[in-house]
């Protein structure tokens, strides 16, 4: 054999079919430790049981999060007319009502007032007239607040006549505010509006007492107004929205004017409104705060009290009680009770239990609230 030339091509040696055999092999064991390694990784923790295959849920995958609550604000009477309105032109500022409870309002995801006064443009309201009026421009500060859903159904909403009620129908459409109490005929007056957050329906509906009003102001087939008190058409009304939604909320204005009881009006329309479906009942038209009763499955507010207004003239009608309520799909969460104090004709101002303890206590104890756990300070 010549020995090998540096820079030579040395040949090739071709393999024999046993090394090509011993190949296959290793290329073969190959392949199934690699399917092996799938089977302990992607099915092995697969789950075998009752002869149903479960698979667990990957441990790097998060937990699905439980279902959010919705935060809904309840307030009384607001009233942006006669010293209320006064003080925002005093003062140069169509926030300045609610400069004090803009943190509060963002808590939470709707909120519902009842609304004392017609919007529309005119005359100024002195003090000591008892008719009101708001003026257009202060809408968008409405919407711009939160405020989500409006009671209309009042003994001021026809103050300007039918005039002043469709001209608030129209501006409130226009900011997207839904109002509830009142409309342009008995259908529409009684119309429940459902507010939606998190999948969770909260369904309103509102009515004026025949003992606050005239029965002229009643909405009828061909004539605007408002919701009266009737227990035939709130049955009827609760039972037409049951299917809608998962709770209803219905309004009240009745009652006997700084009183602190509830009348006979108020606990037989509240009771009948539970009884009917209702899960609670918020009250407002005394101006002061009422007593708060659990009944049967629902809860009823009798008067929230003054939430913006005027009246300075006495400890009770510049105090109030705000009810930031949690909904979950299924049921009331918690309540929690927010006492206030009205100051400069038209700010409410929260009253906390640190601060001033002897108020917030002395406001609390006129809810006579039943012993549940559901509320809150």
């Amino acid at each position: 054999m010549r020995p090998a030339i540096a820079g030579s091509r040395q040949r090739r040696e071709i393999p024999s079919p046993a090394h090509k055999k011993m190949l296959g092999k290793i290329i073969g064991l190959i392949l199934v430790i690699a399917a092996v390694s799938v089977v302990v990784i992607f099915v092995l923790p697969i789950i075998i049981k009752d002869n149903v295959v479960l698979a667990p849920t990957p441990t790097n995958s998060p937990t699905p999060s439980a279902q959010p609550p919705t935060s809904i604000l309840f307030l009384g009477d607001i009233m942006l007319s006669r010293g209320v309105a006064h003080q925002i032109e005093k003062n140069n500022d169509l926030y300045y009502p609610f400069r004090n409870v803009q943190a509060l309002f963002k808590q939470n995801d709707f909120i519902f007032a009842n609304f004392e006064s017609p919007i529309i443009d005119g005359q100024e309201i002195k003090a000591g007239q008892t008719i009101f009026r708001v003026d257009e421009k202060l809408a968008p500060i409405l919407k711009e607040m939160n405020l989500s859903v409006v009671s209309l159904a009042n003994n001021h909403m026809l103050d300007f006549g039918q005039k002043g009620l469709l001209n608030t129908l129209k501006i409130l459409d226009e900011n997207k505010i839904q109002y509830i109490g009142a409309g342009q005929n008995y259908q529409e007056a009684h119309q429940y509006k459902i507010l939606e957050k998190n999948g969770i329906k909260v369904a309103f509906l509102a009515y004026n007492d025949t003992d606050v009003v005239p029965k002229t102001d009643e909405a009828s087939e061909n004539r605007p107004g408002t919701a009266l008190m009737n227990v035939e058409a709130l049955k009827n009304d609760v039972a037409m929205t049951a299917a809608a939604a998962d709770f209803i909320i219905v309004s009240m204005h009745s009652g006997t004017e700084y009183q602190e009881r509830p009348n006979s009006l108020q606990i037989e329309f509240g009771h009948t409104a539970i009884d009917a479906g209702a899960d609670l009942v918020i009250g407002h038209h005394p101006h002061i705060v009422q007593k708060v009763e659990k009944y049967e499955k629902g809860y009823i507010f009798y008067s929230l009290g003054n939430f913006i207004f005027d009246q300075m003239w006495s400890q009770e009608t510049k105090q109030g009680i705000a009810a930031q309520i949690q909904f979950s799909k299924s049921e009331i969460k918690e309540i929690k009770i927010i006492p206030f104090g009205i100051e400069n004709y038209s700010q409410p101002k929260i009253i906390s239990q640190k601060d001033s303890p002897e108020i917030f206590q002395k406001i609390i104890n006129r809810l006579n609230l039943p012993a549940d756990p559901i509320f809150t300070f």
